[in-house]
């Protein structure tokens, strides 16, 4: 069976599956396991590298107005791979390549291939696509094991505390835009409560007067596509208001680095890392005193944070 992924989050379900040999085709972003960037690319993205965030939303909301997708597709690749399964999504059509790129290049294929649209909202909607794409491709008993696996390690969690640290999750940063989705869910898991977004719902942009009206406990910076260093960097030269900082979290040096790409942007079998670094997190919040904790810096507190995991 030859598998074409049009996305990491399906990269890395279809490696955690067993079907690592089966991938003959990946994205410019499939970056984990190591193995996946060893794969042909066949689909690109078509906005230059090293853009700022504000010069990156620019662009989205241009390509947005023309109803130009953000994704070009290597179709004599495609083609030459004759792939029998493209698993793909239908679920942000800035993030990832959808059906609606596939359009012409499918209607060159004699023999065209399965196509998996996964649509995740929240996490039990994660748990299905990894069940559809072990159905599609020969893993059926992989995948229950898979979420099974994950399950368990949630059900183990504490319950949540009895006064739970407020958390505001920041998918983008410049402009802001808050975390939707599974992470208000991957929060609550966690024993944190998100006071801006919603289970189930995209994330959206958000004001600064909505942010500081919030006045968060925690700020979470998960800038969508951003590994933990990247967004390290970020925090340095995304030129925030004043009302920035004005917030308390970042005040009392509560603002984190996570690690978006990895954990919480991509819909795969790591989110469970992402709750259970959260936990750990908000744990540690909940154990060390104010005092103790504005004394850490965000960078220092994260990698103690790791160090104990």
């Amino acid at each position: 069976m030859k598998i074409c992924s049009f996305l990491p989050s399906s990269t890395e379900i279809l490696f955690a599956l067993g079907l690592g040999e089966s991938v003959c085709g990946v994205t410019f972003e499939c970056d984990y396991p190591a193995e996946a960037r060893s794969k042909p690319v066949v689909v690109y993205s078509k906005l230059p590298p090293g853009l700022a965030e504000k010069e990156i939303d620019r662009q989205v909301n241009d390509f947005s107005a023309r109803d130009e997708s953000l994704y070009r597709l290597d179709a004599d690749r495609l083609r030459e791979i004759q792939p029998d399964v493209i698993v793909t999504q239908d679920l942000c059509h800035v993030c990832a390549a959808t059906p609606n790129d596939l359009g012409a290049v499918l209607a060159s294929f004699v023999h065209p291939p399965q196509v998996l649209a996964l649509t995740p909202h929240n996490l039990e909607d994660i748990w299905t696509d990894i069940q559809t794409v072990g159905d599609a491709c020969e893993r059926s008993q992989e995948a229950k094991q898979l979420i099974s696996s994950i399950k368990q390690q949630i059900a183990v969690l504490s319950p949540p505390p009895s006064n739970p640290p407020r958390v505001l999750c920041l998918e983008w940063l410049d402009p802001p835009f808050i975390g939707g989705h599974w992470v208000p869910e991957m929060v609550a898991l966690a024993g944190g409560t998100d006071v801006l977004g919603r289970p189930d719902q995209p994330g959206i942009p958000i004001s600064w007067d909505a942010i500081v009206a919030s006045d968060p406990d925690v700020i979470l910076a998960m800038p969508c596509g951003y590994h933990r260093h990247e967004v390290e960097k970020e925090l340095d030269i995304v030129p925030f208001p004043k009302a920035w900082h004005s917030l308390r979290a970042v005040r009392n040096g509560h603002v984190f680095a996570m690690d978006a790409s990895g954990h919480f942007s991509r819909p795969g079998p790591r989110v469970i890392d992402g709750i259970l670094e959260l936990a750990e997190l908000f744990r540690s919040y909940k154990r060390r005193s104010r005092k103790d904790v504005a004394r850490a810096t965000p960078v220092a507190f994260q990698s103690q944070v790791r160090q104990r995991r």
